[in-house]
């Protein structure tokens, strides 16, 4: 694929910043999404190659709006959908208002930014990446705003890369089991906040499961992958002359397809077994 214009949406950490890097090193011209120009000013700060950063706020239209006009009517080469928060907690306990959020940034943002590029992208004939999640496969108690997000990332991939076949847009997914960026922290940090919230005794009935989750989280991010290993296959997808459709990341990740694949009561009751050891 020629070099030319990509856009990568949540660039200010993580897996979003790990590509901006990469695809400016390459030659792009890259456009990276931040929500504050304090961290595009140390992106640009650490690209030698000259990196553009825009605020981009996935949820705000009008900030989509101004973002795609800086943008202007360059054709796109490709777009990174990397924007991404994780909620974590028993799904009775949870607000409305977190559910809501939740997919509001993993769901329709993701929409909200890729009808906006689409004219962009066929002009250039480009790429779509969305960072998906191996969630997206095997739902795990304890996590089902974040689960039911990637679940919806998986049917909107495979949408696109149906609806955008007759113009030459390529539609990939990463789906990645756990990787080592900040989400991990800030879910942590979150969940403990939502325990001061509810009532002790509804609390009590989940103290199990939320204690199991919180260790498995942690472990989790101790062996995760690294942020390179994703960005290493989001180049892939964007450049490579056969892209694959799928991109599955890490032992983790093959081992929720595994238990995907199982009849449900067989997986209900492994996941259960281990929860309640």
């Amino acid at each position: 694929m020629n070099k030319g214009t990509i856009l990568v949406t949540g660039a200010s950490t993580g897996i979003g910043r790990g590509c901006a890097l990469r695809f400016a090193e390459l030659g792009y011209r890259t456009f990276a999404g931040v929500r504050k120009m304090s961290d595009g000013e140390s992106l640009k700060a650490e690209s030698s190659n000259g990196i553009e950063p825009i605020l981009l706020d996935v949820t705000c239209s009008e900030s989509i709006a101004t973002a795609l006009a800086t943008l202007g009517d360059v054709p796109l080469a490709g777009l990174v959908n990397n924007a991404g928060i994780a909620t974590l907690g028993p799904l009775e306990l949870l607000p409305i208002e977190a559910w809501r959020k939740q997919f509001e940034v993993n769901v329709i943002g993701l929409v909200a930014v890729t009808q906006a590029c689409i004219p962009l992208l066929r002009l250039g004939q480009g790429r779509i990446v969305n960072v998906g999640s191996s969630a997206g496969r095997c739902a795990l108690p304890g996590s089902g705003p974040y689960d039911s997000t990637k679940f919806a990332v998986e049917a909107l991939t495979d949408v696109l890369r149906m609806e955008l076949q007759a113009w030459g847009i390529s539609v990939s997914l990463i789906e990645a089991g756990a990787v080592a960026t900040p989400i991990w922290e800030k879910s942590l940090r979150e969940a403990d906040e939502l325990s001061l919230q509810v009532e002790p005794e509804r609390l009590a009935l989940y103290k199990g499961l939320m204690a199991t989750a919180r260790k498995e989280t942690e472990y989790a991010a101790k062996n995760a992958l690294p942020v390179s290993a994703v960005v290493k296959a989001v180049e892939h997808a964007m450049t490579a002359r056969g892209p694959k459709t799928r991109y599955l990341l890490g032992w983790d990740a093959w081992l929720w397809v595994m238990l995907s694949r199982l009849p449900d009561r067989w997986r209900d009751w492994l996941i259960l077994k281990n929860i309640h050891e």
